[in-house]
């Protein structure tokens, strides 16, 4: 199986259609439907289900995944050999949306500025999805927020701290305080992180478990509530960067108090060799958060 020919069921499964996908792919419509017969024969499975427009069969999605997965890897190895003598390619960098992340974009600015040719690659997703992403070596660092298990990496704390309060509608009554205590929570409507090791933290903080709150909803991506155009009562819990990240004007952020704040830590794959590009951005981004007087090397 060639990478060539995953890059072109990548296509027709985008396109869903032969003729369009040879056309974006530069070659005939009959090479290309030889070339996904012949994939289809070789694996034994049928890909695609013909009609009006082609669709995935179950196996069709699976290879997709996989070879998402492998072009993704082959495209990494290309762009950080394609230019040995010069810091040059892509670096790959996977978040939450966490206050830290300015040291971040902080960090890029400035090493772009020196080495131009680096591209970034930054996506944000829950930390199980970018921790798998750094197994495949598809990632090249990942900014998480703690407690998360990380003994497989290698890492250090962030500069700061990511404060933890409630997002809500301007109108909402709670708005008008400048702080939220355990006994404001009463029977309002949250939508809580689904991390269980998140919870656990919010459990501590309310003295009780987090069970007992008026659960509306649990949320993977925080960023998700901008899609919510009309929240109402319901409020999200969750850190003060994501308020940051959306720049939200329907919402407002109160922390909670007393004060419960969460570090995030930069990670990498243990015993991964660095593309020349990334071990050298490895290095800036420490130097600007040892800089701030607090990030520590673990």
């Amino acid at each position: 199986m060639e990478i060539r020919v995953l890059r072109y069921f990548l296509a027709v499964a985008r396109e869903e259609n032969i003729s369009r996908a040879a056309e974006v792919l530069h070659i005939t419509q009959p090479t290309l439907s030889r070339q996904i017969s012949q994939l289809e024969e070789e694996l034994g499975v049928q890909l695609f289900t013909r009609g009006k427009h082609l669709s995935l069969t179950d196996a069709g999605v699976m290879l997709r995944r996989r070879a998402e997965e492998v072009t993704d890897l082959m495209d990494r190895i290309e762009s950080e050999f394609a230019e040995p003598d010069e810091v040059g390619g892509r670096i790959t960098i996977g978040e939450g949306a966490l206050s830290s992340s300015v040291y971040l974009m902080k960090a890029m600015s400035e090493f772009r500025e020196k080495y131009p040719k680096v591209q970034y690659e930054i996506y944000m997703n829950t930390s199980d999805y970018i921790r798998e992403q750094l197994d495949k070596g598809l990632c090249d660092f990942g900014l998480l927020l703690e407690p998360v298990d990380i003994e497989k990496y290698e890492f250090f704390r962030m500069p700061g701290k990511e404060v933890w309060g409630l997002f809500m509608e301007k109108e909402h009554p709670l708005a008008g305080k400048d702080l939220i205590r355990r006994e404001d929570l009463a029977g309002v409507p949250l939508i809580t992180p689904s991390r269980l090791s998140v919870q656990k933290e919010i459990s501590g903080w309310l003295g009780e478990d987090v069970d007992r709150l008026n659960i509306f909803g649990t949320c993977n991506i925080i960023t998700n509530a901008q899609i919510m155009d009309d929240l109402g009562p319901v409020c999200f819990m969750s850190v003060k960067g994501a308020m940051d990240s959306m720049k939200n004007e329907r919402l407002v952020f109160r922390p909670l108090y007393p004060e419960l704040t969460l570090t995030s830590v930069l990670v990498w794959k243990k015993f991964q060799p660095f593309s020349r590009a990334a071990g050298r951005f490895l290095e800036k981004i420490k130097q600007i958060c040892m800089t701030s007087g607090y990030a520590r090397e673990v």
